[in-house]
């Protein structure tokens, strides 16, 4: 049997991927776990630099990139052609609310439970330059929201996918290109970009940079799950209880991204999202109901009266000096999600075919950042609530940034609180698998040379992940740390891969025009 025959009968096998990126990025994976578990210390004053030098010189264009990218969606859905649909379906897959399920999972799922507790307390106990309130009075309260949801709204989902989406799924449904992130380079290097070493750079980049996005919250969610059970059931905080909560974990998102989109990931994002409604729900009404509404009115209301100035702030960093504050707030959040960024469009590329231009970029930009920042308000929004009635009820548990401890110090002063903080503890869980399936799974896509995903590249990188996540939690809660400030460093490369959107984008939608006015006539015609 010829090996052409062999892989059609084994669509799923080794001939499948794309063997020298498998290798790049499996291998940097694997020597960096082993760096830190031989020389965590090396490793992490290697990473601490590059993370400074990333935040100097990148920082600046991060901010241009992010802002502009928000704009230039914000007219590509006022021109005609953003009517135009895309994925070569004229009926979307998914229905509104399972893909906005999935979409919604994706960006919160990857740290907004985390920080959604402990960065608006964050800034509410040392107010942001920029503002230079009084800390922990009400004054710092809205401008607190605001800068909170300047990290987690419109620019941060923006950069997800509202132009490269629109280039994904025109360049792979109608040009046939890869669904990888070296087709975002096409419009600049051509078929160098496709095939040539640019390509394995460009994905090998954007799929060390999401792995490392994605292992974060990973080991995270072990740590602040062993912390919840210690607090409220008494099992052991230790490395044990840590690991055996990832493991669980992993093969919760690991079957989950197997079973693909239309069964395992769609089904724990629908759960997710149910999950979610029902708590925040009880917090609005069991909670400071008033006090989350108002500062959700008026966090947005200084957040979009400041919008272009909180944007580009720069403070005493200047073009490029040392970021300082804003390497480790507004910089730090860009380059993760800039990391996060080609991948991320793939998932959203692939769960949205048959949806127009003009759809994905609202749900993208508008709609899911206004959910996350009132998802930010009703959580970080009590937990202030909760400091300005009693001092100390929450911001002892947060001293040293402790985000588990700020969570269930949140959710233990509501009524039921033990109750809710189970349950928490059951959503964050769900939440960070919903992460590692969509990523597992895009993952896999980016690897195949076809439109399918091979299984077993799926379980390798699920099974990958978490690993590296019990590998660096056995050197503390450093080594997870260190990956994160790591995550700006791969944002440099990945930053470079999302600049051609910025025109393509426009340029793809303003060819769209002449095929929305034939179908307008079309219809027109066929009413008559």
């Amino acid at each position: 049997m010829s090996t052409s025959e062999a892989t059609k009968q084994n669509p799923h096998g080794f001939d499948h991927i794309n063997k020298p990126l498998f290798f790049v990025t499996g291998g940097f994976i694997l020597l960096f776990c082993m760096s830190a578990l031989i020389d965590l210390e090396g490793l992490s004053g290697l990473i601490d630099a590059s993370f400074s030098w990333s935040a100097k010189w990148f920082g600046l264009y991060w901010q241009v990139l992010l802002l502009a990218t928000f704009l230039i969606g914000m007219v590509i859905v006022f021109m005609p052609g953003s009517k135009a649909k895309l994925g070569n379906l004229e009926i979307p897959e998914f229905s509104h609310f399972q893909w906005g399920s999935m979409i919604m999972c994706t960006l919160l799922a990857g740290g907004g439970v985390f920080w959604a507790a402990g960065e608006p307390m964050a800034h509410f106990l040392s107010s942001p330059p920029l503002f230079g309130a009084e800390a922990k009075s009400v004054a710092a309260v809205a401008p607190a929201l605001a800068q909170s949801f300047l990290h987690w709204g419109f620019l941060a989902w923006a950069i997800l996918g509202a132009l490269t989406t629109i280039m994904l799924m025109h360049y792979h449904y109608e040009k046939g290109l890869p669904l990888a992130p070296r087709t975002l380079l096409y419009p600049v290097f051509g078929d160098k970009a496709i095939n040539g070493p640019i390509g394995l750079i460009a994905d090998a980049s954007c799929i060390i940079a999401v792995v490392a996005g994605t292992v974060g919250p990973i080991g995270f969610l072990g740590l602040q799950v062993s912390f919840g059970l210690e607090k409220l059931f008494g099992v052991p905080n230790g490395f044990t209880t840590q690991a055996l909560v990832i493991v669980g974990l992993v093969a919760i998102y690991t079957v989950s991204a197997v079973t693909g989109l239309s069964r395992g990931i769609q089904f724990l994002s629908r759960m997710n999202i149910i999950l979610a409604a029902g708590l925040l729900l009880f917090i609005l009404i069991a909670g400071p109901t008033a006090f989350i509404f108002s500062g959700f009115f008026e966090g947005m209301a200084v957040y979009l009266g400041n919008f272009f100035e909180m944007a580009m702030y720069r403070g005493e960093a200047g073009l490029f000096g040392d970021p300082g504050w804003l390497g480790w707030w507004t910089v730090f959040f860009w380059g993760w999600f800039l990391g996060y960024g080609p991948l991320m469009a793939i998932f959203i590329a692939r769960v949205s075919r048959g949806r127009s231009i003009r759809s994905i970029i609202i749900m993208l930009s508008i709609i899911a950042p206004i959910v996350t920042n009132f998802w930010f308000t009703i959580v970080g929004g009590s937990g202030i609530a909760f400091e300005l009635s009693t001092p100390n009820s929450v911001a002892a548990a947060f001293e040293g940034y402790n985000l588990p401890a700020a969570l269930l110090a949140i959710t233990q002063n509501l009524p039921l609180g033990f109750l809710v903080s189970v349950l928490f503890l059951i959503l964050t869980t769900i939440f960070v698998a919903t992460t590692g399936d969509s990523m597992t799974y895009v993952i896999s896509v980016a690897m195949s040379k076809e439109d399918r995903s091979s299984t077993w590249v799926r379980v390798f990188w699920g099974i990958a992940m978490g690993a590296m996540a019990i590998i660096l939690i056995s050197t503390g809660s450093g080594g997870i740390g260190k990956l994160q400030s790591f995550i700006v460093v791969t944002a440099v490369p990945v930053s470079l891969v999302l600049l051609p959107s910025l025109w393509d984008a426009l340029r793809i939608t303003h060819a769209k025009r002449k095929v929305t006015e034939e179908a307008d006539l079309a219809k027109q015609g066929a009413d008559a």
